[in-house]
């Protein structure tokens, strides 16, 4: 059973920078999808950024393109969201989600994932 632990969230101001790491633990994650998710008070989960096993493909949101950057770290059992020029809209809950599913591009739906941490919150004030 695979369990998924976030952390690196905080308090920012606007235009500042966070690193959100994913540990995976109980077996490898090399080979499946990742992707973090967030949540909002008040607003329905949302997709964030995913990446393939191999890195080799990502895909963002609208939202966050050109700010964000996911990578992964499979010899660590690790997934990272780097969030730059943050804003106060991106003030939320973030999560990390494992998909079993090999897929050549990581899905925006969350109820294809299977696997998710218990997320770690970023605020961020203007």
């Amino acid at each position: 059973q695979v369990q998924l632990e976030e952390s690196g969230g905080g308090l920012v101001q606007a235009g500042d920078s966070l690193r959100l790491s994913c540990a995976a633990s109980g077996r490898t994650v090399s080979i499946y999808t990742m992707a973090w998710f967030r949540q909002a008070s008040g607003k329905e989960r949302e997709f964030v950024a995913g990446i393939t096993w191999n890195g080799g493909r990502t895909n963002y949101a609208d939202a966050v393109k050109g700010r964000f950057t996911i990578s992964r770290d499979n010899t660590k059992n690790m997934v990272y969201l780097q969030l730059n020029s943050l804003k106060p809209e991106d003030t939320a809950v973030y999560y990390c989600a494992l998909s079993w599913k090999l897929l050549v591009t990581a899905p925006i739906q969350s109820n294809e994932y299977e696997r998710w941490g218990q997320g770690t919150q970023v605020t961020v004030s203007s």
